[in-house]
């Protein structure tokens, strides 16, 4: 099956394609948040490698809960103080981090760190709009780790942002070979600043929703990614849908343009209902493409078709609460969607 690109069509619809689930956006502009953002970043490398005791008892009194985090989540630094001071001592004097160092200063100077905290409190509004009752972090970590590690976590001191994610896909470190491999390219093209929000609403929505599709088939676990896909839309009505979903406006626009032949492929092979975790993984995991489907076709296939099937069934349920969204079975939603592009 051939995904076909026309130049025209991508010009008549990137208009559609940004802006055709903007619709009955609420007023979050009296609901309350604050964020507080603190540079762990910058006071991490502060620390003298001469007396490294000195400074992590210096770190331990701004960040209590959080250093820990970061020494044995973030980092994963064996739980031994004589081991902490010897993997501490080589990150802090290894040359490349010292260049992600300097380059995050520059990339997050103090513009870069506002624009990111208005763009993080617009989503938290949203997020408090529809879920009144969860507890949002009011403080956002900004930390440098491994490169192959964590960019973004919930932590009990509040949400932490890796900046080593986020440098931007041309940055030098990720054209690294053994870097190159761990994050391929159609990864570290979402390496930058834009991709903070996001990734950081998905942090939430695992944290509301958590992953449930152990056993599950492959349409179940589909309409599971389309319920989260959904949230993102609400919690970021303003974005483009091509950044929520992480691909390409070229990627996006070829889906939309051939959403009969993505679902036909799946109908006719007899996958909807499939559980063998080989026979499903293609379609449910991130990737440069899905070549079962098509060269042209992008990764994670299936979350783009949860994504149209959940927002079918929320047309046709206009009155469903987002509550009763993520409490309908998946089964149950396919059903009712009838679904048919």
């Amino acid at each position: 099956m051939k995904l076909v690109y026309s130049a025209a069509l991508l010009f008549i619809l990137t208009g559609f394609c940004a802006c055709k689930h903007r619709k009955n956006i609420p007023d979050v502009s009296n609901i309350t948040v604050n964020l507080d953002i603190k540079r762990f970043d910058l006071d991490f490398f502060k620390t003298d490698t001469n007396n490294i005791v000195a400074g992590l008892d210096s770190l331990s009194m701004s960040y209590p809960m959080f250093l820990k985090d970061y020494l044995y989540n973030i980092q994963a630094f064996p739980q031994n103080p004589d081991s902490v001071m010897k993997y501490l001592h080589l990150f802090l004097t290894d040359n490349l981090y010292h260049i992600i160092r300097d380059t995050a200063a520059v990339v997050f100077n103090e513009e870069a760190i506002h624009k990111t905290k208005a763009e993080l409190e617009k989503s938290f509004r949203y997020v408090k709009y529809y879920f009144p009752n969860y507890k949002l972090p009011t403080t956002v970590i900004t930390f440098i780790g491994p490169l192959e590690g964590t960019g973004n976590a919930l932590t009990y001191q509040g949400l932490a942002i890796g900046l080593q994610s986020y440098l931007g896909a041309g940055f030098s470190a990720y054209q690294n070979q053994y870097i190159s491999q761990v994050y391929p390219f159609y990864k570290t093209r979402r390496f930058n600043r834009d991709n903070i929000v996001v990734n950081s609403v998905r942090n939430i929505i695992d944290d509301i929703y958590p992953e449930r599709n152990t056993g599950k088939n492959l349409i179940e676990q589909m309409v599971e990614l389309g319920k989260r896909m959904y949230l993102t839309d609400l919690f970021l009505p303003e974005l483009e849908d091509s950044l929520k979903i992480g691909y390409t406006d070229k990627q996006l626009l070829g889906c939309i343009k051939n959403e009969k032949n993505i679902w036909s492929f799946f109908v006719e092979n007899n996958l909807l209902f499939e559980k063998e975790p080989n026979t499903i993984a293609p379609y449910l995991n991130d990737g440069p493409s899905t070549p079962e489907i098509s060269p042209e076709s992008p990764g994670f296939i299936g979350q783009f078709v949860g994504w149209q099937i959940v927002k079918s069934w929320m047309e046709r349920h206009p009155k469903a609460t987002v509550a009763e969204l993520l409490e309908t079975p998946e089964k149950k939603i396919f059903d009712e969607a009838k679904y048919k592009p």
